[in-house]
């Protein structure tokens, strides 16, 4: 198979194309209404990258009424074929394009590598298929706004997966917020990992390389937007020394401020040997609550329940939720690229002073 090449710099990040070069294309407050166990049209839905997080959005959609993954697109026909008959998909192939050649495919939600994020998702929205891609919709600027504008020609819906919006614990913050019950002051948040190789979150070896600003960053500056309901009005950034094999800057520091005055505190390290992921520390007026991905403590590492929040204690099936309610209710959906532009703004000032 051919590679349909897409230009980015390969100073951030690399990727390499061998014979099956599955992700190119040969020839866009869950406040939704919970309607899902009511619903009396099938949503045929695809899913593109059978990887560490496609497998999560999979055990999400299953939980999901009137949804059926009726086509999954990833690399290696045999593995991806075993991944479609654990999970009862009908058809399965290494072609994107092929997929959404497809007619009864009407969405498709892309787990594929970073750097054909816009590409793809522009790519379905051009054959009139709805599209949720995961975070983050571009690795450019430029991209992410030509597929915000690509949206808004089509009026299908296009979502991004900014997971934190749609986890139970960050729901509960955003609801003591919004009743006017808790206002941040700031957000203190710490995003570590350790890497050497490019690895999934599976152990399975990557053909790209990840990235601090690009992926892991734009978590938690959208939703430092989102929760403070303010917008960044000062951002700086540093970071250390390029990994000489990876390419990319395996330490970052980043701070942000909000119009309404709020600041930003984040970390980011592919160093750190010692507990991965990212932890979110919210301190304000009248308390301070630690997010841990679904799970929320206050202050003091009580615990919270949040198991009433929403219909899942899962942010992705919370996510793959919203994208289905806003395709049957034809409404924009939470994490619109539209509504997640503003991250992508951000993150590329951040480039062009980590550049000079």
């Amino acid at each position: 198979m051919g590679c349909w090449s897409i230009s980015f710099r390969t100073s951030r990040r690399r990727l390499t194309c061998g014979k099956s070069c599955w992700w190119t294309i040969r020839c866009a407050s869950t406040g939704r209404k919970k309607t899902e166990d009511s619903v009396s049209e099938t949503i045929r839905v695809a899913l593109a990258g059978a990887g560490a997080f496609g497998i999560k959005h999979l055990d999400g959609l299953k939980n999901i009424a009137g949804v059926e993954v009726v086509s999954l697109v990833s690399d290696g026909i045999e593995a991806t074929r075993s991944v479609a008959d654990k999970y009862g998909i009908p058809h399965a192939t290494t072609d994107l394009a092929e997929t959404l050649a497809l007619k009864h495919v009407e969405a498709v939600i892309l787990a594929t590598p970073t750097p054909m994020h816009a590409a793809q998702a522009m790519a379905c929205l051009k054959v009139g298929k709805h599209v949720e891609v995961e975070i983050p919709m571009a690795d450019s600027l430029p991209d992410a706004l030509a597929l915000v504008a690509l949206q808004k020609s089509t009026g299908l819906v296009a979502m991004c997966g900014h997971t934190r919006r749609f986890n139970p614990s960050h729901q509960w913050v955003r609801r003591k917020i919004v009743a006017g019950e808790f206002n941040i002051q700031q957000m203190d948040v710490q995003t570590y990992f350790f890497r050497r190789t490019n690895m999934n979150a599976l152990g399975q070896p990557r053909s790209w390389t990840d990235h601090l600003l690009w992926h892991h960053a734009a978590h938690t500056i959208d939703l430092f937007q989102y929760q403070t309901r303010s917008p960044v009005v000062k951002a700086n950034a540093i970071q250390g020394p390029i990994h000489p094999r990876l390419g990319i800057a395996m330490d970052m520091s980043i701070q942000l401020q909000a119009a309404n005055g709020a600041i930003c505190t984040l970390s980011l390290s592919f160093n750190n040997d010692g507990p991965l992921g990212t932890f979110f520390r919210y301190i304000g007026d009248t308390g301070t609550y630690i997010a841990r991905y679904d799970d929320l403590f206050t202050g003091k590492e009580e615990p919270i329940d949040v198991s009433k929040v929403d219909v899942s204690m899962n942010g992705i099936e919370i996510q793959d939720r919203e994208f289905i309610a806003a395709i049957r209710e034809k409404r924009e959906p939470n994490a619109s690229v539209a509504q997640v532009l503003p991250c992508y703004q951000v993150m590329h000032a951040l480039e062009q002073q980590l550049n000079r």
